[in-house]
């Protein structure tokens, strides 16, 4: 059994902790797998499959910048005596965090890191911050540089076309029969009514994912007598923010993070992105999973793979917002079947090649 390690920061809420942890059921009877994180904690630890051995490697914090340094070297080189190339194959999946690059760069020389996110968006389109960052990553010590959506490779490739050979595309798999499970669970505070109700799943950060678009959209809508309601699961550095912008609007609720979103995106309408970039939100397949019809700003490869298929595709502004909500208000949208099992065989096969290669 070929022995393999996937470096992390967290196991808290999110997309790439979700999809990591479907990777993790995926893959554990096929393969030893080692899970390094820089923080061992967070709701998903729970979730992680027995069998998956847990390992942490944490940097010194220390304020003192010549005691850090030395902590960290040794650190390092500790970890290197213990794992360097003990793997078959290594993946750091978190592109965000330097120790976990340098865990799996270490861990095997078949290595591969995956992008989950625009990062040329996340520095505001600085073509200088952007090369530096992935620099900064060592990128050009990867094997495969793995990319979730089919934009952020071509962005990618646009600045470093060098490393064009080793980029490739390879959506997250989805855990649909445990979506279409806990979809089933009651929950107390949500209930389905006969009203137009669009939700909002996702961390609460102003810059990505751009919610005040949908507050003042909202407002809009009030004052030409629309009736219908606004759901956000979810928490972040802006919620209060949120809630402040929010509190005289009656139709909107916040509901806080949920271990389990699925009963309310179940029992809404539609699903109602309003970000400024994504890597390819795994929120996406959800909604597809229970067939739920997608309202979402021109992000990722919204326009390849949601427009006129499973949703509606707007401009990214609040007006871009405003007219998605308002055209699925009146004329509602049918999406298109999809099928989970095909989705997730394409991406195991594509898995298989990127491990044994």
């Amino acid at each position: 059994m070929k022995k393999i390690l996937l470096s992390a920061y967290s196991l808290d809420v999110g997309g790439i902790e979700t999809a990591l942890i479907t990777l993790l059921k995926e893959l554990v009877n096929k393969y030893d797998i080692t899970l390094c994180l820089e923080e061992k904690q967070g709701v998903f630890m729970q979730e992680v499959p027995k069998g998956v051995t847990v390992i942490t490697y944490k940097p010194s914090k220390n304020k003192n910048l010549l005691a850090r340094k030395i902590n960290n070297f040794f650190k390092q080189l500790a970890f290197k005596i213990k794992y360097k190339n003990k793997f078959d194959f290594s993946g750091c999946f978190a592109t965000y965090s330097f120790p976990a690059s340098f865990v799996a760069r270490t861990a095997s020389k078949n290595c591969a890191i995956w992008v989950h996110n625009n990062y040329m968006n996340f520095y505001d389109n600085d073509i200088i911050e952007y090369r530096k960052f992935f620099k900064d990553i060592k990128v050009y010590d990867y094997k495969k540089i793995v990319f979730v959506s089919d934009m952020d490779k071509r962005i990618f490739t646009a600045q470093f076309p060098e490393c064009s050979k080793k980029a490739l595309v390879c959506n997250n798999l989805i855990n649909y029969e445990s979506i279409l499970k806990k979809s089933e669970e009651k929950v107390e505070d949500f209930q389905k009514e006969n009203i137009t109700t669009f939700i909002n799943i996702g961390r609460h950060d102003e810059k990505q994912k751009k919610l005040t678009r949908i507050i003042e959209a909202t407002k809009r809508l009030n004052k030409e007598g629309y009736k219908f309601r606004v759901v956000f699961v979810g928490k972040g550095t802006a919620t209060n923010q949120y809630k402040e912008l929010a509190k005289n609007i009656k139709n909107i609720q916040f509901l806080g993070p949920k271990t389990n979103p699925y009963p309310y995106l179940k029992n809404s309408d539609a699903l109602l992105m309003s970000s400024e970039f994504e890597g390819y939100p795994v929120v996406f397949i959800e909604a597809k999973v229970l067939g739920k019809p997608i309202i979402t700003t021109e992000v990722s490869d919204s326009k390849k793979d949601i427009e006129n298929k499973y949703g509606i595709v707007v401009e990214k502004s609040e007006d871009g917002v405003y007219k998605g909500m308002k055209e699925f208000i009146e004329k509602g949208f049918k999406v298109k079947a999809f099928n989970p099992s095909e989705f997730n065989n394409e991406i195991i096969k594509q898995l298989e090649k990127i491990i044994s290669n």
